[in-house]
């Protein structure tokens, strides 16, 4: 099976009202204004996932600061979730310090979404490396089976519109303040795969993942090479960052790792289902 496990989309709403919205939410203000930027409907998630002969999407809002907006980014994944079952599966954005996210992010489970995220901490404003910001979305994911999907970044090399501040360092703290959740970094998790290789954290990151979201702008193709030869080959997750990029980058990339064939296939959609698999066994749903 070969899935995209990133994903993002906007309803109509937050693309036509996007200035006024980003008056109160900076970060995501800078994402739109930024010349990467770009819009992306469920109609065309599905469009493209023809062309590149994909079998699921898994599918996000925006992670907003407001709970309102995190909620109408949520109910637009709904729809699509009951209008191409299978197809596309859902992920729910929420804000962890307001009150009461875990009765969306118990919301969102029941309609069928697979998983959290792509939280943003730095353009919500919270530290993941700080168990005191980060136990009770630790909590919510593990009783109801959801993996949890963070933004960081790499710690060095240029800045860019969305980079945040949270990187390998603050990741890891995060898996070892909670290793009872499958919690996907994305774009590569800023390098963290590297630390692998260390025995005192081999342990500590065995509920670490990590996708592929915008690695053609951030590395050359022999990462996926080395992130196999560190002992991370099977937690490799392909995810475009649609519409920010297509699967055609990545494929180009995938070749030119050197890669056999049966690692570049669990990267496509093997890993995904094992994550999965992995956060609903840690969970009590059976």
């Amino acid at each position: 099976m070969h899935i995209d496990a990133h994903v993002h989309v906007y309803p109509p709403e937050i693309e036509k009202n996007w200035k006024k919205i980003a008056e109160t939410e900076p970060h995501f203000g800078t994402l739109c204004a930024g010349k990467a930027h770009k819009w992306g409907t469920v109609e065309a998630v599905v469009a493209q996932m023809e062309i590149d002969g994909l079998d699921q999407a898994w599918v996000m809002g925006v992670a907003f600061r407001d709970p309102g907006l995190c909620r109408l980014c949520n109910d637009y994944v709904m729809e699509a979730l009951k209008k191409y079952p299978g197809k596309i599966r859902g992920l729910a954005v929420v804000n962890p310090l307001t009150r009461d996210f875990e009765k969306e992010i118990v919301r969102c489970r029941e309609a069928g979404f697979i998983g959290v995220g792509e939280l943003l901490p730095y353009g919500q404003v919270f530290d993941i490396s700080d168990s005191r910001e980060t136990w009770r979305l630790a909590a919510a994911c593990q009783e109801n089976g959801l993996f949890l999907l963070l933004h960081v970044a790499e710690p060095v090399g240029r800045d860019y519109p969305g980079k945040g501040g949270m990187g390998p360092r603050e990741a890891a703290a995060f898996c070892e303040n909670h290793p009872e959740v499958q919690v996907l970094f994305a774009h590569m998790g800023g390098g963290l795969w590297a630390y692998e290789t260390m025995r005192c954290m081999k342990l500590v990151l065995e509920n670490a993942w990590y996708d592929t979201a915008a690695a053609p702008f951030l590395f050359g193709p022999e990462v996926f090479r080395a992130a196999v030869a560190a002992g991370a080959g099977g937690k490799i997750i392909y995810g475009s960052d649609f519409p920010l990029l297509c699967a055609d980058r990545y494929e180009k990339m995938f070749l030119a790792s050197g890669l056999d064939e049966e690692a570049l296939s669990r990267i496509r959609g093997g890993n995904a289902l094992a994550l999965l698999e992995k956060a609903r066994s840690f969970s009590g749903l059976g």
